[in-house]
């Protein structure tokens, strides 16, 4: 319902005095304001209007010209104006030399080519929550960006809309126990582990250096402590979250737990998360790098690495990449070992290291070292994409992709630019049973699942002018290799959102009744739908058809 005036200023008092509230309580206060007038009580009630706004805010009506709007049509660049004068210092427009360095901080080619009509960079959860409400008021889509580490365009930018870039949230503090860390949802994961690492502690975390703190936890993250912690969504103690009325709010086992359940793999789909509490752990030195094998040697390494995922619940300090590439000229056998003590050839490992090595960085290090090192492996620069499926640990499966994989992928060799690359990687038993922890996860698999294989079809390249045999090329080893699958009785239906290609129900593999869950959860905290409609960008839960419309 559209609400008065006056019930709007009742229940932003109600809520400008209450500190812990519920789901139940404020059911009817999920929307955000619908006009311009609404904005500023609303404003006022949830404690984001200070002293001198007025003058503010009617200076920046003016500058946006702001009378005749209709409330129902895109108003960008308006929101733009308005913002620029209200929030000054944190509005930042194509002509300038901040716009276009932010813009090209994303990982990938496709996300820097998507062009806001400008970008903001909020400085706390409050000024989040007043670009956040401004924009909704308007009816102006939107992008947020963490890391910014998504392969296809529109996933954390938006065409002629605006960027909410995170960036500036990029506080780090671990508590006097070591036992938990606040990080701001601007930060990548090199900046925690930077903090930590000189502490001896770390947290369950992503493995490249460049990918964004929020939007891993809100989609799994594996870890190379994901044998003993879970995921990364389940290391999450806490989120700190802008909602769709702009409150600002807890979700955690205590506070609002439903929504807590939704973020640990519901994606960007209930609010803005500005900060995360992670649980945090002694960790020293460990064992990590990259032995790199012949091709030829691929059968073995398959029937060695059905063994190994087997038998990860018996040393869960283990963690292994195999990934099939083509690097200058020529295919090769990538693994990427890691242990999580300072420990040399894990018996764990001893199926692979008998295996004769072209080349190998193994080494006694740190966990910031290795993560530097896995970053070179997938630089930034290039068009980029990812799709994904996921299967039963099967040596066969493994044979019959990577044949596939080979036939496909030799002629995007020959494109500039190109390396294509085959990446599998275990959803053990032990890490399956930690998807329970804090009450469980989203993602909707169960014990007698596992163990599993997840593989990511990643393929970097140079030109626009490809895009389209790449991805062509890409959707068809999936096709062919699900399709196998389940020719062998092997396919499981999930599909990891970190992974995933536009165009994937990445929701529908959490299972039906997974999915139902969070849809009401969607509609409970988000009523309107305007994380579904006015934030199109990334993996949506289906409520209002494609893409929110």
């Amino acid at each position: 319902m559209l609400y008065t005036t006056s019930l709007v200023s009742q229940v932003c008092l109600l809520l400008a005095f209450t500190a812990n509230f519920t789901a139940t309580a404020l059911a009817e206060s999920f929307a955000p304001p619908s006009n311009i007038h609404e904005l500023k009580h609303h404003l006022k009630g949830l404690g984001l209007w200070r002293d001198g706004n007025a003058y503010q805010f009617s200076q920046s009506i003016a500058a946006a010209s702001l009378g005749g709007v209709d409330p129902n049509r895109g108003n960008c660049k308006k929101t733009c104006v308005f913002l620029a004068n209200f929030l000054q210092n944190a509005t930042f427009f194509p002509a300038s030399p901040a716009y276009q360095q932010q813009q090209s901080a994303y990982w990938s080619t496709q996300q820097a080519e998507t062009h806001p009509a400008c970008r903001f960079l909020p400085s706390s959860a409050k000024e989040v929550a007043i670009i956040y409400l401004v924009t909704a008021t308007f009816r102006c889509k939107f992008a947020v960006k963490g890391g910014g580490h998504a392969s296809f365009g529109g996933a954390s930018s938006i065409e002629e809309g605006v960027t909410i870039d995170l960036q500036r949230l990029n506080t780090t503090h671990v508590n006097s126990e070591g036992t938990i860390t606040q990080v701001g949802s601007g930060n990548r994961w090199i900046n925690v582990y930077q903090y930590l690492t000189p502490k001896n502690l770390s947290v369950v975390g992503g493995r490249v250096s460049d990918i964004g703190v929020s939007g891993l936890t809100l989609g799994g993250g594996i870890s190379y402590f994901s044998g003993r912690h879970g995921w990364a969504c389940d290391g999450v103690k806490k989120y700190e979250i802008v909602l769709a009325n702009g409150q600002i709010a807890n979700a955690s086992v205590n506070d609002n737990f439903d929504l807590y359940w939704a973020l640990r793999g519901g994606g960007n789909n209930f609010g803005i998360v500005t900060q995360v509490h992670l649980e945090t752990f002694p960790q020293g030195q460990m064992l990590g790098g990259v032995n790199i094998y012949p091709i030829t040697a691929n059968a073995s390494l398959f029937a060695a690495y059905q063994r190994f995922v087997a038998d990860l619940p018996s040393d869960p300090d283990a963690a292994l990449i195999i990934a099939f590439a083509y690097v200058q000229g020529q295919w090769t056998a990538n693994n990427n070992y890691e242990y999580a003590k300072p420990v040399k050839n894990p018996p764990i490992f001893k199926d692979f290291f008998a295996l004769p090595t072209s080349f190998s960085t193994e080494r006694i290090t740190n966990l910031t070292d290795i993560t530097a090192e896995l970053t070179t492996y997938a630089p930034s620069g290039f068009r980029q994409t990812y799709i994904t499926a996921t299967f039963q640990n099967n040596a066969e499966i493994q044979r019959q992709i990577f044949d596939i994989f080979i036939e496909e992928m030799n002629p995007i060799t020959k494109l500039t630019g190109a390396l294509p690359a085959l990446v599998n990687q275990p959803i053990s038993k032990n890490v399956i049973a930690l998807f329970r922890k804090n009450g469980g996860n989203a993602l909707g698999l169960a014990d007698a699942e596992g163990p599993l294989l997840l593989v990511n079809l990643a393929v970097q390249w140079s030109s626009a002018a490809d895009d389209s045999q790449v991805y062509s090329a890409t959707q068809r080893v999936i096709e062919r290799a699900v399709a196998a699958a389940k020719k062998l009785g092997v396919h499981n239906r999930y599909i990891y959102q970190n992974y995933a290609a536009r165009g994937q129900d990445v929701f529908a593999g959490y299972g039906e009744a997974n999915q139902r869950r969070l849809i009401e959860i969607s509609k409970r905290y988000d009523p309107k739908g305007v994380f579904q409609k006015l934030q199109p960008g990334y993996f949506k839960l289906g409520r209002f058809g494609v893409d929110g419309e």
